[in-house]
């Protein structure tokens, strides 16, 4: 999801400034305007909020990617945890619909993270996030498991119900959502279908 082509490179005076803002990041990461490739995107959960990503091979990391939400003017950086999220959530403020609902469920379930790494809503053999399986037998595994993310109507609550196939550190399995208008969700059910798979997700945020 969040290498598709909806991103919008930030540069000149914009990306110096925005430079200038964040460093050091973490106390660890520096970002230059001649080595970070810095890029936003907008959310359709939020009206004017958006995700921030950048990029830089020069920290030696070369899957990581560190985000940030920006609620105009003001940045929060997305590390992993949900504090980040729900803060923006009751500021912005988030509109979940029907529409949008599974787009949110992939992006929180990316950026708040367990022990091993995000929850990965694995949908197709195109996202990169997918790791490459190193044999046929773990892709035949991998590739028949993955499907899209469905929006299964609203329960008593109002709450969005979601089922989705999630790929979380070295195994994959069936999971149900109950997404809150307000931006917090909560796993209803897992079911196991892959576990001790040879490859795991890297996705690093920080």
């Amino acid at each position: 999801m969040y290498e598709d082509n909806n991103w919008n490179a930030v540069v000149g005076d914009e990306l110096e400034g925005f430079i200038s803002q964040i460093n050091p990041i973490d106390g660890k990461y520096n970002a230059t305007s001649a080595t970070t490739e810095v890029s936003w995107r907008a959310l359709p959960f939020y009206e004017n909020v958006v995700l921030i990503r950048l990029r830089d091979r020069s920290w030696g990391k070369p899957r990581l990617a560190i985000y940030y939400l920006a609620d105009q003017g003001t940045l929060f950086r997305l590390n992993g945890t949900s504090p980040p999220i729900h803060e923006v959530n009751a500021k912005a403020p988030i509109a979940v619909t029907e529409e949008n609902v599974l787009e949110y469920l992939r992006f929180f379930c990316f950026f708040v993270r367990g022990e091993e790494g995000p929850f990965l809503i694995a949908e197709s053999m195109e996202d990169p996030y997918i790791p490459q399986a190193p044999d046929e037998k773990t892709r035949a595994v991998i590739e028949g498991t993955v499907r899209e993310a469905s929006y299964e109507g609203r329960n008593e609550q109002g709450h969005f119900l979601c089922d989705a196939v999630v790929y979380y550190s070295n195994a994959l399995f069936i999971a149900n959502f109950a997404v809150q208008p307000t931006g917090m969700i909560e796993m209803l059910s897992d079911e196991p279908i892959a576990a001790d798979l040879p490859v795991k997700v890297d996705a690093p945020v920080a």
